[in-house]
């Protein structure tokens, strides 16, 4: 059948010469006879293992003036002064001489590591007790010259709004459990509910009260929905975060991440509810700019990242879109993992026991599976760039591995944003982020790409306000050190969600497939509400491109199958009333809200026979 003619033009991005891992590249080579002396300069494109390799020799023979001249660097430990900055939790915050970043790290005494040989196994992972200690000798007012107190108050507030609206359910309930038989109940009902919600509750709920008990079980869950709804309404309404598409704070933070190298920033954070608010607030990224899929462990699915690999390498071919196919810049993929510095051996990572040192193995191990995928399975040296960050939930401070050009990451080997806050504090801002800087470059596995210490830097920079944000709000830790989330949400979306232990994730095409991370939720969620009568309020969502045909409909079939799966896995909690599902689906065209179509609470049409 002859194609119908399409009258519009198309025009696709141009792509560069195409080449093996290690290969020169022709079209450098050529432009090299015009560009003179700048040329031997020139980086080729890395875009394999090999290449990678390559390209970190050849940066490594070049003078490096923000390193010291002359050092070896170490494999994974060293008596060097930058040590004590990377592993050692005990040096105090540099003196404020005006020296440079190296002279400032040099000072530092370089003995703390042979007199604490003992402990090394000890300080592996989390902050230690003089990291600690830091943190709460903090003076009330006194913030790090690179925090940004402003945002620091509006995310406070964002905060408080949305949680509170949640947790004024539980005491409105009991005040209706004891008004339930009295006279007036359903006005009265309706008024503190409108006073303390801000909305109405639903009639044949109340209404049915004088007959037997409320029926507090299906009226909490429902109040539940009713307020994520709400929350989501807002949040696309409003953008109280600033971070949406087309926003000043997305543009300026695109045009960086390109500038850097990277055409896109993939995180997958644990499904954990401490880890919500992680690129929000404890990394500071406007929303829109970042790739989230949060899985159990942040053990994300290798055959569905390869496959949004393939669509966004496509876009770039044939929309030029973020940057032309043939740009020097690579697909950077996260892993952020956590654990807790207060209590390590029981409010870590539920998905690894606990054990810092497997989640973080895990998530690096996944990366590499997620690496050699694209590159066994795509040709002329395709290849993607990893990171692997950690989150202490009791503090927001992260640590970084920061990996070297040829692709290396050092398990046993992390700069802590605590750190790195503790050496610049005396600093002025300036100051401040060239010390950063070169923190970065010291602390990388092996030579770095500069692109990549650049980025590193900035999230440690953004790091710095988080630190103060929990100094400030909660004392220097977070009081609700354990799970303490509102409700479960399963599927595939949530772009609304950026609040700590808000929200716990599991992402899923199926229950099949995300029964583990299911699992995990409903047994947090037994202790969190079951334990106290109270029901699991788990909201499936389901995003859909509009464009589309059928796909809005689809998106519904699948949300039911979810319903219906999920009833069939817990068939004693659905029967108690202590599972109840609500349907979303979201058109990811447009900012736009979830839609709600369907629940597990329905009331019955009165009238007829």
């Amino acid at each position: 059948m002859p194609r119908r003619p399409d009258s519009r033009e198309r025009l696709l991005s141009g792509t560069a010469l195409r080449r093996r891992p290690g290969q020169p590249n022709p079209e450098l080579e050529s432009n090299s006879a015009t560009a003179g002396s700048q040329a031997e300069s020139t980086v080729p494109v890395a875009r394999g293992t090999a290449a990678r390799r390559n390209r970190a020799l050849k940066l490594s023979e070049q003078p490096q003036p923000s390193r010291p001249t002359g050092a070896r660097r170490p494999a994974v430990l060293s008596s060097s002064p930058i040590a004590n900055i990377v592993r050692s939790q005990s040096i105090p915050p540099p003196p404020s001489t005006g020296a440079g970043p190296t002279a400032s790290v040099a000072s530092a005494s370089s003995n703390s590591l042979a007199a604490g040989s003992n402990q090394r196994q000890s300080r592996r992972f989390g902050g230690s007790t003089g990291s600690a200690a830091r943190m709460r000798s903090g003076r009330a007012g006194v913030e790090h010259p690179l925090s940004d107190r402003t945002t620091n108050a509006a995310l406070r507030s964002y905060d408080l709004d949305v949680k509170q609206a949640f947790d004024r359910i539980v005491p409105l309930l009991k005040q209706l459990s004891a008004l339930q038989h009295e006279d007036h109940f359903v006005e009265r009902a309706q008024q503190l509910a409108l006073a303390s919600l801000g909305y109405t509750l639903p009639l044949p709920i109340l209404e049915r009260a004088w007959v037997s008990q409320l029926d507090m079980r299906t009226l909490f869950a429902w109040c539940v929905f009713e307020t994520y709804e709400q929350t989501s309404a807002n949040f696309f309404q409003d953008d109280p975060l600033g971070g949406k598409p087309g926003s000043p704070a997305a543009e300026a933070f695109d045009a960086f991440l390109l500038e850097c190298g990277f055409h896109l920033l993939d995180v997958t954070p644990c499904a954990d509810g401490r880890l919500a608010h992680a690129i929000a607030y404890a990394l500071r990224l406007p929303f829109s700019s970042v790739r989230r899929r949060p899985h159990a462990g942040a053990l994300f699915d290798v055959e569905n990242t390869v496959n949004r690999w393939v669509k966004t390498e496509h876009r770039r071919y044939r929309e030029g879109l973020p940057n032309p196919a043939h740009a020097d810049t690579r697909y950077l993929k996260v892993v952020l993992y956590h654990f807790s510095s207060l209590d390590p051996s029981h409010e870590g990572c539920a998905a690894h026991g606990s054990d810092d040192t497997l989640a973080a193995a895990c998530g690096l191990s996944r990366l590499r599976d997620f690496q050699t995928a694209v590159e066994n399975s795509f040709c002329c040296g395709a290849s993607v760039d990893l990171l692997l960050v950690g989150l202490d939930t009791d503090t927001d401070a992260i640590r970084v591995h920061v990996p070297g050009l040829d692709g290396s990451t050092n398990l046993e080997r992390w700069l802590d944003a605590r750190d790195v806050y503790a050496a610049t504090a005396a600093l002025p801002a300036a100051e401040g982020r060239s010390r950063i800087i070169s923190l970065v470059e010291q602390a990388a596995a092996s030579t770095p790409d500069p692109g990549m210490v650049r980025l590193i830097a900035r999230l440690l920079e953004h790091n710095i306000s988080q630190i103060d944000y929990v100094r400030t709000y909660h004392d220097g830790h977070y009081s609700d050190g354990s799970h303490a989330e509102r409700f479960i949400g399963v599927g595939i979306g949530f772009k609304e969600i950026h609040l700590r232990n808000l929200t716990y994730f599991a992402y899923m095409d199926t229950v099949e497939e995300g029964a583990p991370d299911l699992d995990v939720g409903i047994k947090i969620f037994s202790g969190l509400n079951v334990s106290r009568g109270l029901p699991v309020p788990v909201v499936a969502r389901f995003d859909y491109h509009g464009q589309v045909p059928g796909a809005r409909e689809r998106a519904v079939r699948h949300a039911q199958r979810i319903q219906a799966a999920i009833e069939t896995r817990y068939p004693e909690l659905v029967a108690q009333g202590l599972l109840h599902t609500l349907l979303t689906i979201r058109d990811q065209d447009r900012h736009v809200p979830a839609e709600a179509v369907g629940s597990t609470i329905s009331f019955a049409t009165p009238g007829g026979h």
